[in-house]
């Protein structure tokens, strides 16, 4: 599974003018389901990002994590970020899951996250979400499982 991780002072999805989910302080987690991945892969996705040490403790160093902190956490799918760009113009997306797994492993790294405690919100998979975020330091930070 492939990530793109921001710390954010607050974040939200809107889904046909209506708000479905938002954060305070905390991440935005958008997230895709490659071809191949399983729920291991998931699992291993939502562990590591909850104790990924991003957030500034007393000395102003990065060193608290999710779970520290007490944050919440706003994810939403986003099956672009298996943009293969190597050809051409135009992306291809071929190495994404296809949509059913690409839902089923979305709502599974959604309910790992919420099972370790953490306060969740998310966006609607297949969606046109409009996504708002104020990044916050800005910290970004980009996780692949493979490279985990």
């Amino acid at each position: 599974m492939r990530a793109l991780i921001q710390r954010v002072s607050e974040a939200s999805v809107t889904v046909d003018g209506e708000v479905i989910g938002e954060v305070g302080p905390g991440l935005l987690v958008l997230v895709c389901a490659m071809a191949g991945d399983s729920e291991a892969q998931a699992e291993q996705l939502a562990a590591k990002i909850s104790k990924m040490r991003i957030f500034k403790d007393e000395g102003g160093k990065m060193n608290r994590s999710l779970l520290d902190t007490g944050g919440g956490v706003l994810v939403v799918s986003q099956f672009t970020l298996a943009a293969d760009t190597r050809r051409g113009n135009r992306p291809g997306f071929s190495t994404a899951a296809a949509p059913s797994e690409g839902e089923r492993l979305y709502e599974h790294f959604a309910a790992q996250l919420a099972a370790l405690g953490l306060k969740m919100a998310k966006g609607r998979f297949g969606a046109d979400m409009k996504v708002r975020l104020l990044n916050d330091g800005p910290v970004t930070v980009w996780m692949d499982t493979e490279q985990v």
